[in-house]
């Protein structure tokens, strides 16, 4: 007999199983019954008066009464043929057209017993189907077999030894695959017959007591139904029991690291009165808003625990989130530990240093003459610095002199040791690795653990931060601070309406006159150099559309300098510049010595500049949403009204994207709106694990009630078998359903 874990060649032959691997990465009798059906081919039991609705796939069996073969008006070579057939599922005929007639009128013939299979189309108040799949039921077992489309296919697979086995097709759902060229539906569907053929019975992860909590059917029934169905309401409970399955295996996983992570070491930071966070409040131009006060409380009770904390700051784009971050890294040098800030580009983490410097003021000059006692130092440390300055950066480090350490990728290499590292914050932390915040976590001294805040300012949607980052505690800023000016967006379709982009280069004018700033983003360098471009994120009305080509920051600059921007100061900006030269063009635009800044995404998170009250981002279909609202952050950071202009050549979805995005300032909304435009791939796919997600029923975006159900039991499971020793089932169900990698990536997070 046969069991969920045999290899497959041993069941349904070598062959089969060689092309599985190779086009579905299919290797055991699991992975073969978790290739769900993506659909299923549906035959009606019961005469209906009740048409079909337009688009449904429907399966009809019926004989033929009648043919008739149409020439095609002005293509004299090509006919159609129309088919009538009488059902016993509807009362009336169902017609079917074939496009290719005069091929299928040798075929199918009046009195013949067939099968169709199509989509419905309506014309008028009539419906048919177009070019369905068929299958002529012959009475005779030994006659070949004469069929096209899926249902032909299922034919072969249904041919065995003993002749076509007809029984498949009186079923009222015939299971149909996501299938390749190589492999295909029926393929599939005679594989899997053959494993329920042999299969013994599924051992259940899930007790009798647990299944019916929930409501749930035996998994080995539940595997049955969903690939031999017999009624919807079989598919439907075969999907909710493999649904919470896959919600609990990534469930348990979370809870695990989570368990595991409250067992390792970490400094306790209580902080003491009088230290430097103290004097830091009490230099604060401006009150704390409500909601940073609140998360600071979360926060500082974390950072009290002898057991790591893993918190997620996540806020709207100028909500305050550096100066709680700040106020953190204080109370732990009042510790006696050392904090490091780890950023994704040169840019940010140069700007970082400069905006921590500026806000601590005297307290960030420990070492210099007049510094006050309670003062710390900040040290810099990224790839491009200068020999001489790592080499005294990497000392302050690790002699401990540096309280806050402000860097690149360049913490995370092995010649960096901190003296005693207690903090670690991580922004923007979707742009980092996992093994490099793994990295960086792992340089605490005598195997102690540094406490980890990781922050973002794309707002996470509640079943993403549920589902993928389960294991962190979440805190949201959604307050924005006092004196903030609100943003306008507007979309510039540049073909249609090419004096609205005049109009954005004459409203730069206007404000530079009025004593502010701009920046112009574009989505590549253009200096011919491996230029990275940022990929379309829509397809254009037709789908087939070709994009139109982007403007190049280095073009864009000097079009500007010399046309419409020509007289003022317009400085220039993109990654692939020298470090210093990059340094030194953010210090000028940040002391107002530059107008406007041509750049490309390098100014998206970080940058503030509370002078900057307009960007214009060309080609800004280009971008994704998250990324736009990121952007268009950089401005009205200031006493001024800002203005974010987004031009685009783009129309159809692309253009109805923007529009979205224009309507509103609210970081969640859009933060939902990119999730269901580019769905969970992204979130749980190879972007960041490298892996493909192996959650084949589970939507991350539809399915929040049993991603929380499932929380709720994985949970309270740890809290009482913290290893799953006692439930051995549920930790193999757990490895079943998410593969290694995903689980290691999920553990690093």
């Amino acid at each position: 007999m046969t069991t969920l874990s045999d290899r497959l060649e041993f069941v349904v032959g070598g062959k089969a199983a060689t092309v599985l691997a190779e086009e579905f990465d299919i290797h055991t009798v699991e992975d073969l019954l978790r290739h769900y059906p993506h659909r299923y081919a549906t035959q009606a039991k019961e005469l209906s008066d009740t048409p079909p609705a337009e688009g449904d796939r429907i399966t009809a069996m019926g004989y033929i009464t009648k043919t008739e073969l149409k020439q095609i008006r002005n293509n004299p070579r090509q006919k159609l043929l129309l088919v009538t057939l009488d059902t016993d599922q509807y009362r009336k005929p169902v017609q079917a057209t074939f496009f290719n007639g005069n091929k299928v009128n040798h075929v199918l013939k009046a009195d013949m017993r067939v099968m169709f299979s199509g989509t419905v189309k309506y014309f008028r108040e009539s419906w048919s189907l177009q070019h369905p799949g068929y299958l002529v039921m012959s009475e005779d077992d030994d006659a070949p077999v004469k069929g096209a489309g899926a249902l032909g296919g299922l034919a072969k697979a249904a041919t065995g030894p003993g002749g076509l086995d007809k029984a498949i097709f009186d079923r009222s759902l015939i299971p149909i695959y996501p299938a390749t060229a190589k492999f295909e539906s029926w393929d599939v569907f005679r594989c899997i017959r053959q494993v329920f053929d042999l299969l013994d019975d599924v051992p259940d992860p899930l007790s009798p007591e647990i299944r019916a909590e929930h409501g749930l059917i035996e998994l080995g029934t539940a595997l049955r139904l969903i690939h031999l169905p017999d009624h919807k309401h079989d598919v439907d409970a075969a999907k909710d029991r493999l649904r919470f399955d896959e919600a609990a295996a990534l469930q348990l996983s979370l809870a695990l690291r989570r368990r595991e992570a409250h067992s390792r070491p970490a400094p306790a930071c209580a902080g003491r009165d009088g230290g430097l966070l103290d004097a830091f409040d009490a230099r604060l131009p401006f009150e704390l808003t409500e909601g940073q006060l609140e998360v600071g409380e979360e926060i500082t009770y974390d950072l009290s625990q002898r057991h790591p904390m893993s918190r997620l700051l996540q806020g709207e784009v100028g909500s305050g989130k550096t100066v709680v971050s700040l106020r953190a890294m204080l109370r732990v040098i009042d510790s006696g530990y050392q904090c490091a800030l780890l950023a994704p580009t040169e840019v940010l983490a140069a700007q970082h240093a400069r905006t921590l410097r500026s806000m601590l003021g005297e307290l960030a000059t420990a070492g210099e003459l007049g510094a006050a006692e309670e003062a710390t130092s900040i040290a810099l440390l990224t790839g491009s610095m200068s020999t001489a300055a790592k080499r005294e950066a990497l000392l302050k480090i690790v002699t401990g002199d540096a309280g806050i350490v402000v860097g690149t990728h360049a913490l995370i290499q092995d010649n960096v040791d901190f003296f005693d590292l207690g903090f670690v914050v991580v922004d923007e932390q979707h742009r980092f690795g996992v093994e490099q915040r793994d990295q960086l976590r792992s340089k605490g001294r005598d195997g102690v653990s540094p406490h980890m805040l990781v922050m973002t300012a794309t707002p996470i949607p509640r079943t993403i931060a549920v589902s993928v980052l389960g294991d962190l505690e979440t805190s949201t800023l959604r307050q924005l601070p006092a004196g903030r000016s609100p943003i306008v967006s507007r979309v510039v379709p540049a073909e249609s309406k090419p004096q609205w982009v005049d109009r954005a280069w004459q409203r730069i004018r206007e404000e530079v006159a009025e004593g502010r700033q701009a920046y112009v983003v574009c989505s590549r360098i253009g200096d011919g150099e491996n230029d990275e471009l940022i990929e379309p994120k829509d397809d254009d009305d037709d789908g087939k559309a070709k994009k139109p080509p982007t403007v190049a920051v280095v073009d864009l600059f000097e079009q500007l300098s010399a046309g419409p921007l020509a007289g003022l100061r317009v400085g220039l900006l993109h990654g692939r510049l020298p470090a210093d030269e990059k340094d030194a063009t953010m210090r000028a635009f940040g002391r107002g010595e530059l107008d406007v800044l041509v750049s490309t995404t390098v100014i998206e998170v970080g940058v503030d500049v509370p002078n900057a009250t307009t960007m214009v981002i060309m080609d800004a279909d280009r971008f994704g949403i998250s990324q736009l609202h990121q952007l268009r952050g950089r401005v009205g950071r200031g006493k001024h009204a800002g203005l974010c202009i987004l031009i685009t050549l783009s129309k159809g979805p692309a253009l109805e994207r923007l529009n979205k995005v224009a309507a509103t300032n609210d970081g969640f909304q859009l933060a939902t709106l990119d999730l269901e435009t580019r769905r969970e791939g992204d979130i749980l796919g190879a972007a960041q694990s490298g892996t493909k997600s192996n959650l084949r029923l589970l939507s991350l975006i539809d399915d929040l009630p049993v991603i929380l159900e499932a929380q709720k039991f994985a949970r309270e499971v740890v809290a009482g078998d913290p290893t799953l020793a006692d439930h051995p089932g549920l930790l193999g169900m757990a490895r079943a359903a998410v593969n290694h990698q995903r689980l290691d990536y999920i553990d690093k997070n």
